[in-house]
């Protein structure tokens, strides 16, 4: 396939250039499969690790991107984590979403792929490899499973409602926050999950699985294109106070309109609640 000039490019063509990269580092992440226990983890930081197969998946995702959309920025964590986003077209890449999990045979991992132009999400894509679902969206022109039509939940009833989160595993610093959330959380939900794949809970919530999410601690290539995934299914995603949401490491809250309203209260009642107490 011939490069598309950047002038020419439609958020269509985002996505379908996204597509095929997507599919060209999953590619990696399968053949990888029967020689996990073979593989060579790095550690980048606390219970934080990279294999080979992370690599080689951004290599192949960074190759896709420099044949036909040369003129691109292709941002991820092993490649230029520090670029800007928010001028020309910009590639927020991640190559394997859910490391450890691969590393460990417990099938939630997937590639994250979000094209920002401008500073504007444009086009997404989200493959679970594991589970061979392949989640898309286009800026206006809705989210996908596979294909088909996706939409967040209608659920209004928090005690009825399973939440997505993530542990802030990184920083242990945050942990006694994230307690005091988690615990009112919990107290006024069915339930929790905690998956290990930050894009995968959102595409859960952008399909009706998740009602909700929060997380205390990401990266722009942990959300990209979940962000993207989750308002083309008509969910809101904001900060913790409720901003809207930047491509720039921090907390995130995501859910259906309701539950994104119940779940940013709540957590922000229980950060007041540790205040007023410590």
């Amino acid at each position: 396939m011939q490069a598309i000039r950047k002038t020419e490019t439609t958020d269509a063509e985002l996505l379908e250039i996204s597509v095929e990269a997507a599919h060209r580092g999953a590619t990696v992440i399968r053949e990888a499969t029967a020689q996990r226990g073979a593989l060579v983890w790095e550690t980048k930081g606390r219970s934080d690790f990279v294999s080979e197969v992370d690599k080689t998946s951004e290599k192949e995702i960074a190759a896709v991107f420099a044949r036909r959309l040369p003129d691109a920025i292709v941002m991820g964590e092993e490649l230029t984590p520090t670029a800007t986003w928010n001028q020309g077209v910009v590639v927020i890449a991640d190559p394997l979403d859910g490391t450890t999990n691969f590393l460990h045979g417990y099938p939630e991992y997937a590639v994250s792929i979000g094209v920002a132009r401008d500073g504007v999400l444009r086009a997404a894509v989200v493959l679970n490899v594991a589970r061979d679902e392949e989640f898309t969206a286009t800026k206006g022109g809705g989210a996908f499973l596979n294909g088909k039509r996706i939409r967040v939940s209608d659920l209004r009833e928090p005690g009825r409602s399973l939440i997505g989160t993530g542990f802030p595993f990184k920083h242990i610093d945050k942990l006694p926050q994230y307690q005091e959330q988690f615990s009112l959380v919990m107290r006024g939900t069915a339930g929790i999950r905690r998956a290990g794949s930050a894009a995968l809970d959102l595409c859960n919530v952008a399909c009706g699985r998740f009602d909700a999410f929060w997380e205390l601690d990401l990266s722009p290539w942990d959300i990209a294109a979940g962000i993207l995934m989750v308002q083309e299914a008509g969910g809101i995603v904001s900060d913790l106070d409720g901003n809207p949401p930047e491509l720039r490491p921090g907390g995130f809250v995501a859910g259906n309109p309701a539950m994104h309203t119940w779940l940013l209260q709540t957590t922000r009642r229980a950060n007041m609640s540790k205040r007023d107490t410590g």
